[in-house]
């Protein structure tokens, strides 16, 4: 996907997201947090600021929920203490990748 079909993708999670939050029976609910398809997992950790991150992965892939923590804890790492780094445009941060890239390919 490039930058612009992820974009999409995200906002319309963003949307169905806060649908879900207020259509939710259960107060203090905080959106999706996994969709189950036939062929796919989609798998969202929203952080205290709002950002969401997303794991796609086999049905029934195990410790998801840890990766997507991690992930946020290497975002908060390289992403956010990073000067050039403008808060809500696309990620461009080597160390950030680098790590990122590490991570997946370690919880395979």
């Amino acid at each position: 996907m490039d930058t612009n079909d992820s974009l999409r993708v995200a906002s319309l999670w963003h949307s169905m997201h806060a649908i879900s939050q207020q259509l939710s029976p259960v107060n203090g609910c905080s959106g999706i947090e996994l969709l189950e398809a036939d062929t796919f997992d989609l798998h969202c950790f929203q952080s205290l600021p709002g950002t969401k991150f997303f794991v796609v992965c086999e049905p029934g892939t195990p410790h998801m929920e840890s990766l997507l923590r991690y992930i946020y804890e290497l975002y908060t790492d390289y992403v956010l203490k990073n000067p050039f780094y403008e808060i809500e445009m696309p990620i461009r941060c080597e160390l950030f990748d680098i790590n990122l890239t590490q991570a997946v390919q370690s919880d395979r």
